[in-house]
């Protein structure tokens, strides 16, 4: 049974103060709610316990979830494609990363719109909430979806969750482990029914915290009622977690307890759904709103996601369950470009599902359900389980693929099984996937760095910047699905090439930097027993898994040339022209985890200045100055990668002009140098 949406549009006004975007003219913001509603027996793939849920007079479960629109005010002049932002955890990035622009999750202003280029195309910018277990705050869009029952009775079951805190002083956290998400309720507030521990490491043995060294409860404080001081009060609390000696940096903590109220989560894979299928088929909604994108013939022949990191992995999930069909078996998007997900889907259709813990890193959350076969957009056999599946499988409705990582998803995010057979074998990949490798970059490579920074790491952050190869994807995703044009091919590392390789022989081709400590490898990926087919079940039988020695898959990163980038892939100017060694990987400070790798920031090692400094050193790596005779050579070897990444269609004009800009003086504010700007 197909149930349209009803819209409820709350708020239209001008984007970008009303700046013409050439031939789409003008931008306007429209927000809202939309009402959703899901028929529990049928007309979608499986939610888990959406049989479960309570439901309305007509027997239908009714959800609710916040809408955003970027959209030509004519929307006659638009290109007639909807360019879907799934977020990440409730925040808009798509004008971040695509626009260049300032973050916002209120697009308004003109530096929200950034350098325009999603406008400049006539885009009509998109965002549904999808991510069911969000608390309000900070401007982040929220679905609400409603809590499974048993015939009216609470459901309860285990949850597992990490906690690893980076400063000292920290005495209480939400269960859930991040503010932004709900946690799920305690069943009990007895400490005796639920366990503590930590460890040093994530394959390190579990340490038990006594039941009376810990509570279910939060602290409360004010100023104290003399005005000297600070009155605290320790409140019982089934949502939040009180270490009473307080949490010691690094280590990773471990709590199993007996929850209750399960969300019916899978429901956000619906929503988008139906969302997108309305904006690109419907005349209106079920209660005669206009659909914004048609309004005074505007039209919306196809439709394209987008998302990075969880989002990335949520696409593949949305597409690997059978989502990218409508009601009506009409493909929902034509083409996706899913980046920086590495081998992960979403641990979301599943009773008790986390959607926002950052999943499956050699040292945060390392056992978690998000990395399972298949891996792979190309059909192949599990050795260890014999299954057989690919995330591709259906061929009427599936759309085309550019699938986008960056060297830090080979560290973290087990990103060769999206290439490899789960033997480590290179394994071909359909018609309709490409899958780039965005050499020596990181995962978040935000496009506005200011200068170079550390955080939690002992080294500096990657700063390679990627954001060109966004915008080039994009044209080229659209000239594929609109006439058949196909992209450039793949760039993914190979292992019959030598350039996807075990860790020790990574470690065995890495320049020997002096001072500079290297990871023991990537984050593996053990076989992990849940419990009994936990995605035909969505429950979790097992917490914390069980680890079946002897069987693991195998997880390669790239191989790395002289200078220690990698040498397949897509490399951006910086990485072709470098200032220093720009590596996926980076370790934790010593006092917050020694020798144990950062998820996802990467580093970058700078190279020496003179030849005079790299012999003092002992660096193997040639220095800046003979490398380039100054900055305006260095600025020079930009413009030859730029033009030629141009050249083989991976980046548009206009970006390598913006690179050989951002170059002059040594591109300071991604690098660290002394030498001077200009020739003295």
């Amino acid at each position: 049974m197909s149930v349209p949406p009803i819209l409820s549009i709350d708020e239209r006004v001008p984007f970008a103060a009303g700046h013409d975007f050439g031939d789409a003219g003008a931008y306007e913001r429209l927000t809202g709610r939309v009402r959703l509603r899901a028929d529990p027996n049928g007309g979608q793939p499986r939610i888990v316990d959406l049989d479960k849920a309570p439901r309305d007079g007509d027997g239908l479960v009714e959800y609710t979830a916040d809408f955003c629109l970027l959209k030509p005010v004519e929307a006659v002049r638009g290109n007639g494609r909807v360019f879907f932002d799934y977020g990440n955890r409730g925040n808009k990035r798509a004008l971040q990363f695509f626009n260049d622009a300032v973050g916002s999750n209120s697009p308004s202003a003109p530096e929200h719109a950034g350098n325009g280029f999603l406008m400049r195309r006539g885009y009509a910018v998109a965002w549904l909430a999808w991510q069911g277990d969000l608390l309000p705050g900070d401007g982040r869009m929220l679905l609400d979806v409603p809590v499974a029952t048993d015939a009216d009775r609470p459901i309860t079951g285990t949850v597992r969750v990490e906690y690893i805190v980076n400063a000292p002083g920290t005495h209480v956290l939400p269960l859930s482990g991040l503010a932004p998400s709900r946690s799920y309720p305690a069943a009990t507030l007895d400490t005796a029914e639920a366990a503590l521990t930590r460890r040093r490491y994530a394959a390190s043995r579990r340490e038990s915290i006594p039941a009376d060294a810990w509570s279910f409860s939060r602290i409360e404080e004010s100023p104290a009622v003399d005005g000297l001081g600070r009155d605290r009060a320790v409140i019982p609390s089934d949502s939040h977690l009180h270490l009473h000696a307080g949490f010691e940096t690094g280590w990773i903590y471990e709590l199993i307890y007996r929850a209750r109220d399960p969300r019916v989560l899978g429901l956000g894979h619906l929503a988008v759904r139906d969302f997108v299928s309305f904006l690109k088929h419907a005349e209106a909604d079920a209660a005669g709103t206009p659909n914004p994108l048609r309004e005074g013939g505007g039209r919306i022949e196809k439709a394209y996601a987008w998302g990075r990191s969880q989002t990335g992995r949520c696409i593949r999930d949305f597409v690997y369950l059978g989502f990218n069909a409508d009601a009506e078996g009409r493909r929902v998007f034509d083409g996706v470009l899913p980046h920086v997900a590495g081998g992960g889907k979403m641990w979301m259709n599943h009773r008790f599902a986390q959607l926002t813990v950052l999943p499956g890193q050699e040292h945060e959350n390392h056992y978690t359900l998000v990395d399972r076969f298949p891996f792979s957009y190309a059909r192949s056999t599990d050795h260890l389980t014999g299954r057989e599946d690919a995330i591709l499988k259906r061929p009427d409705t599936d759309p085309l693929v550019i699938h986008t990582d960056s060297a830090s998803e080979y560290w973290h995010r087990r990103a060769s099984l999206v290439v490899t057979d789960s033997r480590g074998r290179d394994l071909p990949q359909p018609d309709g996937v490409r899958v780039q490798l965005w050499s020596s970059s990181q995962h978040y490579a935000s496009p506005l760095v200011a200068k170079p920074e550390r955080g939690i790491a002992a080294q500096f952050h990657n700063t390679v910047a990627t954001s060109a190869f966004f915008r080039a994807n994009l044209d080229d995703l659209d000239r594929w699905a609109t006439d058949g044009t196909p992209p450039p091919p793949s760039t993914a590392p190979s292992v019959a090439d030598g350039t996807l390789v075990t860790a020790d022989a990574w470690r065995a081709g890495f320049p020997a930097i002096p001072g500079i400590a290297l990871p023991r490898g990537p984050s593996r990926l053990e076989q992990l027993d849940f419990g009994a087919d936990v995605d035909a079940t969505g429950v979790i039988e097992h917490e914390p898994p069980r680890v079946i020695e002897g069987e693991e898959y195998p997880v390669l990163v790239p191989a790395t040339d002289a200078d220690g980038l990698d040498r397949a892939g897509q490399r951006a100017p910086m990485v072709q022209a470098p200032l220093g060694t720009y590596a996926g990987w980076s370790l934790r400070r010593p006092e917050l985890g020694e020798g144990a790798m950062v998820g996802i920031t990467g580093c970058y090692l700078p190279f020496p200045d003179t030849a005079e400094e790299r012999a003092q050193t002992g660096d193997p790596r040639p220095a800046i100055l003979e490398r380039y005779a100054d900055a305006a050579a260095y600025q020079a070897a930009i413009r030859k990668a730029a033009e030629a990444l141009v050249a083989e269609g991976r980046m548009l004009a206009e970006d390598a002009e913006r690179a050989v800009a951002a170059a002059a003086g040594w591109n300071r504010a991604r690098h660290v140098t002394r030498l001077p700007e200009t020739p003295s």
